[in-house]
């Protein structure tokens, strides 16, 4: 059985990203494209001049002062230096207009991209490339995620072959 809920505001399709984009606990790390003041139009169908955060893949992020200054302190203050930069969006609650409602934050700091697994065929190339002085095992270990199993085969592969060459 999936787990997977709802939110009611996904029916809508509003045109800006917001709280009911994510599912609990969930973060989603961002990219900003470029952000700009721009003409929106309210839920009440009112028009209001806003700070818009357009993001590549997703909707674009109406900038309250909060967010503003989360960014700020991430990047600096200037919204021309924001574009190509990650940013991380979680769902909290805040008091607004006498109510408790969800809204997106952004955390002050970006989550780290999981660096992918190595494949065995890829692992034994890699290994090939570090004991021939093609690839180095800093640059392995910065690009995948090396498990402790494969941590121990690439030593002993590069034990063996600096052994081999001590003995020729």
């Amino acid at each position: 059985m999936d787990n997977q809920k709802t939110h009611w505001k996904r029916l809508i399709n509003p045109d800006y990203i917001g709280a009911y984009a994510l599912n609990p606990d969930e973060d989603l790390t961002v990219t900003i494209d470029y952000v700009q003041r721009e003409q929106i139009v309210g839920t009440d169908g009112k028009k209001e001049e806003a700070t818009v955060a357009h993001l590549k893949g997703n909707k674009p992020l109406i900038l309250n002062v909060t967010n503003s200054k989360s960014i700020a302190k991430l990047y600096g203050p200037y919204i021309e230096e924001w574009a190509g930069k990650e940013i991380t969006l979680y769902a909290s609650m805040t008091k607004a207009f006498g109510d408790v409602v969800e809204c997106l934050r952004i955390r002050p700091n970006v989550a780290k991209k999981k660096k992918p697994s190595i494949t065995p065929d890829r692992l034994k190339n890699a290994i090939k490339s570090i004991v021939s002085g093609q690839y180095t095992t800093e640059k392995l270990r910065a690009n995948f995620d090396i498990t402790k199993a494969q941590e121990k085969e690439i030593n002993d592969a590069v034990r063996a072959a600096v052994e081999g060459k001590e003995n020729a």
